[in-house]
This record gives C-alpha cells, structure tokens and sequence, in this order.
C-alpha cells in the first residue's frame, strides 16, 4: 500500500520511520490495532512499540487478539 500525503512543513522534517511509528500508536490507541499488529506495521520489534507507547502516555490494552498472539509465540517456543 502506498500512502501519499500533502506536502506540508510540519510533516516533512518526518522520516517514512517516524511516521509509521506515529501512525501504529494512534491506531493502537484507538483499540484499531493490537500491539503486535502495531509493531509489525511501524516495523518495530514489540519491546519497542511499547516503549513507544509509554513515551506517548499510551495505556496498555489486553486484547483477545493480543492473548492469541501471546498463545501462538508460546506455541512456536514451546512446541508441545
């Protein structure tokens, strides 16, 4: 998907990474994403997003989604 935006001052001392970033944490915080999906779409590892989140005063949601993503990393770790 491409994504096209005006070019506007305030955005373009952003970097597509930056934005990205941005982009995940605000759907996070609308409940649009789950913490996995956010970090796969920012292309950050999980510890980072979070570490994002917290540097945006974003509160930890525990979604289903979120405890099926935690069931299936146990899964891949712990195979039974």
């Amino acid at each position: 998907m491409t994504l096209e935006l005006p070019e506007i001052s305030a955005i373009q001392r952003f970097s597509a990474d930056d934005l990205r970033l941005e982009l995940a944490c605000a759907l996070y915080a609308r409940g649009r994403v789950s913490a996995v999906s956010g970090a796969d779409l920012a292309s950050v590892d999980l510890l980072t997003f979070q570490a994002a989140l917290r540097e945006r005063e974003i509160p930890r949601q525990y979604s289903a989604e979120d405890l099926d993503d935690d069931i299936a990393t146990l899964d891949k770790l712990f195979p039974a």
